[in-house]
């Protein structure tokens, strides 16, 4: 099964188990869930699989370096999907990982077309948005692909160990520039270790992105952990990257994913708060057709946008979270009363973020080095 991290069609319930099971991927257990209880993603299973989550445990366990990194395409405003990685990242840092935030402009410019200079705009933007949910940027490394050297280096060096074969098979046929920037986000993975010196990293990711996790481990193995040189194989110590999959969030409208081509599947942190909560009282819920039905039968919180908006991003509560559930599958909580809480609970948080990022906008040009 292929998986497209530049498609916008949404993984199904139902291809979750399949991609787990032919890729790899371990599922979060209790142990796991419990070493990690302070990380509100995992712990409310929204995170659902990793990769050598065990290696970032020890390294905690004896105090010993380890990085969380990620990034975003600089090609729009932050949205509901990009918060939730944002939010992930900065969870991490929390437990003690150095961060590593890329701006992933080279992408962008391959695969939407937006030229450096146009994108610096929506990096200042997006990066002001970051530092606001909390990133400490005195325990971040953050970067521009299209200024970093190094990363496009690692690009340059793995080449040697690729083949049009091998990108087809990872990603299908796709432009010779997804495939360089893919190469590219490779040095991006690989950067905390190049930079710093081997140590444990992992990358948050949607299950989407897990074609760039792939096809880094394999070239991390073959060129940064086994070397020839004068015909003697030399062994190196890099880590293999591990990663965190957390589960895509449908459109709130029922779409099958949160996409620029159905307006009314997201809400930026950039519009009108009118919008917002006209987008929120329309979204999708797990109610019955009607009171009664909803009384006698219960509703389903596990289809509801509501329900997991509130559980990806609103709600710190988990008591609360709970309660809703719990009430929802009882028929006590009602769509209108629960959609009533939540643009409340929202457009407060959204209020409160504009005026934290306000204040970080020059921050953010600053550490980007642009004027």
């Amino acid at each position: 099964m292929k998986i497209d991290p530049w498609s916008s069609s949404n993984i199904l319930e139902e291809d979750y188990l399949r991609l787990i099971e032919e890729f790899g991927i371990e599922t979060i257990k209790d142990l796991t869930r419990e070493r990690f209880k302070d990380n509100k993603f995992i712990r409310r299973k929204v995170i659902f699989g990793h990769r050598d989550l065990g290696i970032i445990y020890k390294a905690i366990e004896e105090d010993k370096p380890w990085a969380v990194m990620s990034g975003i395409k600089p090609s729009g405003p932050f949205h509901l999907g990009t918060m939730t990685t944002a939010l992930e990242i900065v969870e991490f840092q929390k437990m003690g990982a150095k961060a590593y935030y890329g701006i992933a402009d080279i992408e962008s410019w391959e695969d939407n077309g937006i030229p450096y200079d146009e994108a610096e705009e929506f990096a200042v933007d997006n990066m002001a948005d970051i530092l606001a949910l909390g990133l400490n940027p005195d325990k971040a490394y953050i970067w521009r692909q299209s200024e970093e050297p190094l990363v496009k280096d690692v690009c340059f060096k793995v080449s040697r160990l690729v083949t049009q074969n091998m990108l087809n098979a990872i990603y299908g046929e796709k432009t010779f520039g997804l495939y360089l920037a893919a190469l590219v986000q490779v040095g991006d993975i690989l950067l905390p270790q190049v930079k710093e010196g081997p140590q444990p990293t992992v990358i948050p990711v949607g299950i989407d992105q897990d074609p760039h996790i792939r096809l880094t481990r394999d070239l991390t193995r073959r060129y940064y952990k086994e070397k020839k040189e004068d015909g003697q194989i030399i062994q190196e110590d890099f880590f293999l990257p591990g990663a965190t999959y957390h589960k895509l969030l449908p459109g709130l409208d029922g779409s099958e994913k949160m996409s620029k081509r159905f307006p009314n599947s997201y809400f930026t942190f950039n519009e009108s708060l009118d919008s917002i909560e006209k987008k929120i009282r329309g979204a999708m819920t797990g109610g019955r057709k009607n009171k009664e039905m909803q009384e006698e039968l219960g509703g389903e919180p596990q289809k509801c946008m509501i329900y997991k908006i509130l559980m990806y991003l609103f709600e710190e509560d988990d008591e609360k979270l709970a309660q809703d559930f719990e009430e929802c599958i009882k028929g006590e909580l009602l769509c209108g009363e629960h959609k009533r809480e939540c643009v409340e609970k929202v457009l407060s948080y959204v209020k409160e973020h504009r005026k934290r990022k306000e204040k970080l906008i020059d921050k953010a040009r600053e550490i980007l080095k642009i004027e």
